[in-house]
């Protein structure tokens, strides 16, 4: 009986091997270029296979399948006909339909031939299949088909990302790899549902840029963001898989339901309809309110006070919601100042918190007249700013509100779920900037936060369970590519992109976009670009202090960089070439030469007080500098594209001083006759001293370590020290991952994770400055510290929470790091302990300045 056993075993697992591998083999969908056995045909001979769509399903269905047609046809130059018939007879279609809405999806699945059981009743999950002999006379089908509406449109997405579109083929120029044919290999791929239900973009600030060049070149007769542009908005975030819209909402632009038609097209693409944080139940005030309040109405508005004025205010939501509620929306609740500012109201605390209440109530009732079911209509509630301060201070929100957290407005998130709100029905979110107006400084021009900091953001915030709602501020959608891309990458499949492997993604990202031969390269000069970003976005370059030696390194750095742009646009094909000059060349161009402008003015003052006649080729090396950032603006306006971006790009928003000119040395100035003119420091009293973007020594008498080069560490159970690659000052950075850990009490330290470094020194006192992410605390209880203990003395507790002060906060968030400095005695041989008391403290460096001996 046992050899029996032995037998059966030695014969059953071999079968199960094999057809575990059939298996897999047959989930590995993919597109080739190359015939192989059983391959499907999409182009083969100049012919492409057919899309086949019910008639009566929902407009996007075809919308999609005339984008993968169009699609097919810039790769092979055959272009699949989209149809709504079967075809009595042929060899290879495709069809596409969603579960219950389409008669060719529902007669296979009820004959057999495809099983939708692990995407049934799954949020916009969606199945890719080749099928043998579907229907009578045909020979092969590729079956596409989702859940919902929205996964059948990203199932036909994904066949096109498959064959080698970009999402930015339209809005970048990416021109798709030219094939003459084109095969499906592998039977079957199943995606599911998304990690975030909700993801999407906010169109902010378009004043400069998205505003006019759609004026000027896409919604001519409305000379403004119409129906025309939403629908190329709308091709764009389904080839990114975001589904939600927060409309473009400055002065500039007339409110989104302005034009009936927006509302539409969003359907028609299957978009759900939001409005940002000030825009309660999707009333655009600016515009809705202040401006064309009495058209709407035919009387003046009243004061903007639910106190004072509920009737008005009440009608003007309730319109909103009738107009709209046939339509998927995600409403903003409760209520601000008509734009960016506090609620109108009661001074009082209390009496404040009441009238948001009563608001939110009404608001809600006003839902539930429409809709039948308020619960069922998805709400959301951003304690944003002032408003979180009001919801800290005892506000009553029902439990189905979804809680959107924000960052600080420059990537770091101010606050996630405790243990409690992550209980409630509605879940939370995140609104996220990668451009933003505001103080202290804007960053509207170029995109520079890096995949690294996003990943380590977003992680953090979906493991506080923020998994409901991720809105991205885009501005003006470009120059944000990359960027927008990988947050939606990631909101898609939190697993695939991690703060661990995120600095791997520029070279993913480019192969995709230029392909794997430049791959490398790209990634190369991005990442770079990102790390000399880090401690001093272009924009913020006025108001950073650069020591001399840090002003030649980072002239250096920017220099090389330049220089690798310029060598790779030699080999970049002239199909890629707009691309290559909107994605890469100008914002590297743009920042490096920003920082020219800005560097080279300064020295040239600086050698101008001493007399030294070189201060005026400074001065020279600065203005040409400024004028190439100006030629190399209009050369993406007019001549890229053949003039395609016209409008879209301004190297000057809203008028900056750091955009313009600044003081430089003059020939009087060099004589001594002229006093050198400075900018006045005193008007910056928040100016940030910035140290190194790299790991080196930034002066004499320091020791800069880097903080991955830890020369033993202890970790607890359930968590790792990670070094986290393309993240923080110098490109680097520890920390406790994940981000749920404990957090050890005042009296648990020598309990806690630590990391220790080694290093010889002159015997004396030091400081020693430990450079972290300016970070906030995750919630109450939750915070940023670290201990610090040198050759076994007792550990001294830091808090390097970015909450504490603006005097704190506003240094520390332009030039990219926090620090906690404490003064130690040191010795020929030292041992430097840093306990990371909290999950969210993540170290980039550590510097050891001696003091004295």
């Amino acid at each position: 009986m046992h050899y029996l056993n032995k037998i059966i075993f030695l014969t059953i697992v071999p079968l199960i091997f094999l057809f575990s591998c059939t298996e897999k083999s047959q989930k590995e969908l993919n597109v080739s270029h190359q015939q192989s056995k059983n391959a499907f045909s999409l182009v083969v001979n100049n012919i492409a296979s057919p899309i086949i769509v019910d008639q009566n399903e929902e407009e996007v269905i075809t919308i999609a399948s005339r984008l993968i047609s169009e699609d097919i046809s810039k790769i092979s130059g055959a272009k699949p006909n989209v149809a709504h018939k079967l075809p009595t007879a042929g060899q290879h279609l495709i069809i596409a339909g969603t579960i219950g809405h389409s008669v060719f999806i529902d007669q296979l699945i009820e004959k057999g031939k495809i099983d939708v059981s692990p995407i049934q009743n799954q949020w916009e999950a969606h199945l890719l299949q080749v099928v043998d002999n579907p229907f009578e006379g045909i020979g092969k089908a590729l079956v596409i088909t989702g859940n919902d509406r929205r996964g059948t449109a990203y199932g036909l997405i994904e066949l096109s990302r498959m064959a080698g579109v970009s999402p930015w083929v339209w809005w970048a120029d990416v021109a798709p790899a030219k094939h003459e044919e084109l095969f499906i290999t592998g039977r079957k791929k199943i995606v599911q549902s998304p990690s975030v239900q909700y993801r999407g973009i906010f169109l902010n600030d378009e004043d400069w840029a998205l505003q006019p060049w759609a004026a000027k070149n896409i919604d001519t007769d409305v000379q403004d963001i119409g129906p025309k542009t939403y629908a190329k908005i709308f091709e764009l975030m389904l080839r990114l898989k975001a589904n939600t819209i927060w409309p473009a909402m400055h002065p500039s632009t007339k409110a989104f339901y302005y034009y009936p038609e927006n509302k539409v097209v969003a359907d028609k693409y299957a978009i759900v309809v939001g409005a940002s944080h000030c825009e309660p139940l999707n009333r655009n005030n600016v515009f809705e309110w202040k401006v064309n309040f009495e058209n709407e109405y035919g009387e003046a508005p009243g004061d903007w006070r639910y106190d004072t004025n509920k009737e008005q205010i009440h009608r003007y939501w309730d319109d909103r919601i009738a107009e709209s509620q046939q339509y998927e929306n995600f409403y903003t609740i409760g209520m601000r100042g008509i734009h960016d500012s506090g609620m109108p109201g009661p001074r009082e605390q209390g009496k404040k918190i009441d009238l948001l209440e009563t608001v939110i109530d009404d608001q809600r009732e006003i839902i539930n007249t429409h809709s039948n079911n308020k619960k069922e209509v998805p709400q959301l509630f951003c304690p944003y700013k002032e408003v979180l301060t009001l919801y800290q201070s005892g506000l009553e929100l029902p439990d189905d509100i979804t809680l959107v957290w924000d960052d600080d407005n420059h990537g770091y998130i101010r606050n996630l779920s405790t243990p409690d709100e992550q209980k409630r029905s509605g879940g939370s979110g995140v609104y996220y900037h990668i451009s933003y107006w505001g103080k202290p400084h804007d960053y509207l021009w170029l995109a520079s936060t890096s995949p690294s900091l996003m990943a380590y953001q977003m992680h953090k915030a979906y493991q506080f369970n923020a998994r409901k709602f991720w809105m991205l501020n885009v501005g003006d959608i470009k120059p944000a590519e990359m960027e927008t891309e990988f947050f939606m990458d990631m909101a898609w499949d939190i697993d695939k992109w991690t703060p661990k492997n995120a600095h791997a993604y520029a070279e993913y990202w480019a192969s995709q976009t230029f392909g794997k031969q430049y791959a490398k390269q790209i990634a190369e000069i991005k990442n770079d670009y990102y790390r000399l970003a880090q401690n001093g976005k272009p924009e913020h370059m006025r108001m950073l202090h650069f020591r001399d030696g840090v002003k030649k390194e980072r002239l250096a750095d920017y220099n090389e960089l330049m220089q690798k742009v310029a060598s790779l646009e030699s080999e970049i094909p002239e199909n890629l070439y707009d691309a290559f000059f909107q994605l890469i060349k100008y914002p590297v161009y743009g920042a490096a030469l920003m920082n020219q402008k800005v560097l080279h003015a300064e020295t040239s003052l600086d050698m101008a007080e001493v007399g030294k006649a070189g201060a005026l080729d400074m001065a020279q090396k600065a203005k040409e500098a400024f004028e190439q950032i100006k030629e190399l603006t209009r050369l993406y306006n007019e001549e890229i594209a053949k003039g395609k971006w016209d409008g879209m790009m301004s190297y000057n928003p809203r008028g900056l001083p750091v955009y313009g000119m600044p003081p430089i040395a003059t020939p009087e100035m060099v004589s001594g006759s002229q006093h050198v003119e400075r900018i006045d420091v005193s008007k910056h009293k928040y100016l940030g001293d910035v140290e190194s973007a790299s790991n080196k020594a930034t002066g004499k008498n320091q020791t800069t370590i880097a903080a991955g080069s830890f020369t033993d560490n202890k970790s607890i159970d359930g968590e790792e020290i990670l070094i986290f690659e393309g993240l923080g000052l110098g490109g680097q950075t520890i920390s406790r991952y994940p981000f749920t850990g404990k957090t050890f009490s005042d009296d648990e330290i020598k309990s806690a994770p630590y990391v220790e470094y080694t290093v010889k020194s002159a015997p004396g006192s030091y400081n020693i400055s430990v450079k972290c992410l300016p970070e906030h605390r995750i919630h109450k209880g939750r915070n940023v510290r670290y201990a610090i203990s040198v050759n076994g003395f007792e550990p001294e507790i830091v808090d390097v929470d970015m909450a504490r002060s603006l005097r704190y906060w506003i240094p520390s968030v332009l030039r990219g790091y926090s620090e906690g400095v404490t003064s130690h005695e040191l010795k020929e041989n030292n041992i430097i302990r840093i306990y990371l008391l909290d999950t969210n403290t993540a170290v980039s460096r550590v510097d050891v300045e001696l003091v004295s001996i």
